[in-house]
């Protein structure tokens, strides 16, 4: 499917979060991915409430904001994924900007996270390996344990995981895209991240 065919005419919300605030809400936590170290609980009314009337933005392409995340071409999505919503947050002074679709809620009122792409930026980010151990802490993983394949995704050098796929860009930036795998393929998968890539590169 491509992002012209899976939209509506509405843009995703935006939400601006800042890691070592708040987050509360289970779904949101999974959304985003923070580690529990970066997570409080002294603010998650605030994030079950509204996007921020600030961060909602309706531009005069709405087609073209859709297929774009910070500077990023979405091309290519799954079929049967639900609404997106977008996300600012930042850790360790790199920041994160992701977009999330997700599908519910079901009759017991719970969503599932269907899809999630990333962008990553940090100084810190200077190659694959540096992103690779980054990430590594920021997911709160094992790096002796963790299983990660080499791959290449769209031409660029990254590393796989079961139902993620993250991949360095250049120095400052990289991406990251992750899926339900229980409803989802692998397929699913690298066709969505190789898809998602800089404007400037298409």
């Amino acid at each position: 499917m491509s992002c012209s065919s899976s939209w509506s005419t509405v843009a995703p919300a935006t939400r601006r979060i800042v890691i070592g605030s708040a987050i509360g809400v289970t779904a949101l936590a999974a959304l985003v991915a923070a580690p529990a170290s970066a997570v409080t609980a002294s603010s998650a009314a605030g994030l079950a409430a509204e996007p921020r009337s600030g961060n909602h933005r309706t531009p005069p392409s709405t087609q073209h904001r859709a297929c774009i995340l910070d500077g990023f071409v979405i091309e290519k999505l799954p079929g049967g994924i639900g609404s997106p919503s977008d996300f600012e947050y930042e850790w360790e002074d790199v920041v994160f900007h992701s977009r999330v679709w997700e599908t519910g809620p079901d009759p017991e009122g719970a969503t599932k996270v269907d899809l999630t792409v990333k962008t990553v930026r940090g100084e810190k980010l200077i190659d694959l390996e540096s992103l690779r151990t980054f990430l590594t802490e920021y997911h709160e993983k094992d790096p002796e344990t963790w299983e990660l394949t080499a791959v290449d995704v769209g031409g660029y050098g990254g590393y796989a995981a079961e139902d993620q796929v993250f991949f360095f860009i250049s120095p400052g930036i990289a991406a990251e895209v992750s899926i339900d795998r229980s409803r989802f393929t692998e397929e699913d998968l690298m066709t969505t991240a190789a898809g998602f890539h800089p404007e400037n590169s298409a």
